[in-house]
């Protein structure tokens, strides 16, 4: 597991970039934390590290946002709102996980059983005015990533 404290949202969006500097293969991201710990924060961070120039928005009403760079397509999905995971599969889920693809997924809980398993789970919580974030993988995928964070922290 990799933790770390973000002492702010600028602290918070270039962490996002680093940890997409650590990604060289396609994965997909867990994340998991209260209404406003970050997720949307750091998911900014990581577009915004592949290069990415324009906005980026919470997809809560969209459930996913795209994002077509020129190495990476990066799906922001949001999940708060789904109602059944069933939905998923009438979106074509299953299109959005590819050998070209990070997915970061906020809400996963709701959709279980229809999503795939992760390369990496991140969890955002408050530490007083400040977040802190702990990361575990689960695939050598997500080992990989980790081993680079931890490289780019010491």
């Amino acid at each position: 597991m990799f933790k770390v404290v973000l002492v702010d949202d600028v602290a918070t969006v270039e962490f996002g970039r680093k940890l997409s500097q650590c990604c060289d293969q396609a994965s997909c991201f867990f994340l998991y934390g209260d209404l406003g710990a970050g997720k949307t924060t750091l998911t900014r961070g990581f577009v915004q590290g592949l290069g990415h120039k324009g906005n980026v928005k919470s997809p809560t009403y969209t459930l996913v946002e795209p994002y077509e760079l020129a190495d990476w397509q990066v799906y922001h999905f949001d999940l708060y709102r789904l109602a059944d995971p069933e939905e998923l599969e009438f979106m074509g889920i299953r299109d959005y996980f590819s050998d070209n693809s990070h997915c970061l997924i906020e809400w996963p809980d709701k959709g279980l059983g229809v999503l795939p398993e992760p390369d990496i789970i991140i969890n955002l919580t408050y530490l007083g005015l400040q977040r802190q974030i702990e990361i575990s993988s689960c695939s050598a995928v997500g080992q990989k990533i980790i081993e680079k964070l931890e490289l780019l922290h010491e």
